[in-house]
């Protein structure tokens, strides 16, 4: 449990404000109600995002003290505070043109109208994150030189595919245009740009580690994401912030206020934090062989739901539940392994 502690006393003290703050705007009932509220969205935001912290573990095992330390603190402060309440911000700003203040006051003051500016941006926003973690899964299922499959023989076909230069950019791209013809007319172009900024941004992040380490790398996800570096700190910032969409889109389907958005989700970001630290220092990995496949798979079906979700609308619940789904499966098949004879 000592991995969970901090997380215990911050979701207290979470509980705490949210308690405060629904006291200030309607007695005790409604800080009861409000305290409530932000746990159901911190369970969701776990169930989402658990995916995500095997994701992390599985790439934080290789890097050096300092950056493992540097992602669980300075990362956790852009993860509460930047995805789950100034990105958000940023997103209604722009396309209603106004500034931040201005926004930060829609939203405690008509926060109807502030998650309906938002939520009448979700295509763009799902085509950004949906074609970024389908790259997540694809440079994962492409890669030739992996050793261990958990559906063999699909796994080591897709291996083949890997020999083909950038054939995860192919696909990205034929898929983004695949779900454009989901959108309105009207709206195709700005969410043609989103998808292709989600592939930018992929690539992107791993060619600022090779500028700044001075390293040979391949074209996507680098020996310096894998060591620790600038570059795979903003890859798993990214990361999660393609992961936190669903969370911060959803949750206006529970609750309006958006400061008890903010505590409840940044409840939840905490605790995949602390379940991140736990499966790296427990070498949990190492001992189930197939979680980070089960992860990944996660990730891929979590890619179609946001890409599907630009026309049809998919209850959160749904997400957490298939994830969770294949996180189970990929551990049970670990165990049935570990039993094995060698």
């Amino acid at each position: 449990m000592q991995h969970f502690r901090f997380s215990f006393i911050f979701t207290f003290i979470c509980l705490l404000i949210a308690g405060w703050w629904g006291y200030s705007l309607g007695g005790w009932i409604n800080a009861v109600n409000l305290m409530l509220v932000a746990l159901i969205l911190a369970l969701m935001e776990v169930s989402l995002s658990f995916d995500n912290a095997v994701v992390n573990a599985s790439i934080l095992k290789t890097w050096d003290e300092y950056w493992k330390k540097l992602f669980l603190t300075v990362g956790i402060l852009v993860a509460v505070f930047g995805m789950r309440l100034l990105f958000p911000l940023v997103i209604v700003a722009q396309t209603a043109d106004l500034g931040l203040i201005e926004v930060w006051d829609l939203a405690l003051n008509n926060p109807t109208e502030y998650s309906s500016h938002l939520i009448a941006h979700h295509a763009e926003i799902s085509a950004f994150g949906g074609i970024f973690l389908l790259l997540v899964f694809l440079n994962f299922m492409l890669d030739e030189s992996k050793e261990i499959h958990w559906f063999e023989y699909l796994e080591e076909k897709l291996g083949l595919l890997g020999k083909i230069e950038a054939i995860s950019i192919f696909i990205a791209i034929v898929t983004l245009m695949f779900f454009l013809s989901f959108v309105e007319q009207e709206n195709k172009l700005v969410v043609l740009m989103a998808g292709l900024w989600g592939i930018v941004i992929y690539v992107g992040v791993d060619i600022i580690g090779v500028i700044l380490e001075k390293e040979e790398s391949d074209p996507l996800v680098t020996d310096v994401i894998k060591k620790g570096s600038i570059g795979g700190f903003l890859y798993l910032e990214v990361l999660d912030a393609s992961f936190s969409f669903d969370g911060v889109i959803g949750a206006f389907a529970i609750t309006k206020d958006i400061v008890i958005i903010m505590i409840g989700l940044g409840i939840g970001a905490m605790f995949v934090r602390s379940l991140t630290i736990y499966l790296v220092e427990k070498e949990t990995l190492d001992s189930y062989v197939y979680l980070e496949h089960g992860a990944h798979y996660a990730i891929g079906i979590l890619a179609l739901i946001m890409l599907f979700g630009m026309k049809f609308h998919i209850p959160e619940i749904f997400t957490g539940l298939i994830g969770i789904a294949f996180i189970v499966l990929s551990l049970w098949s670990s165990v049935k392994k570990n039993r094995l004879p060698s």
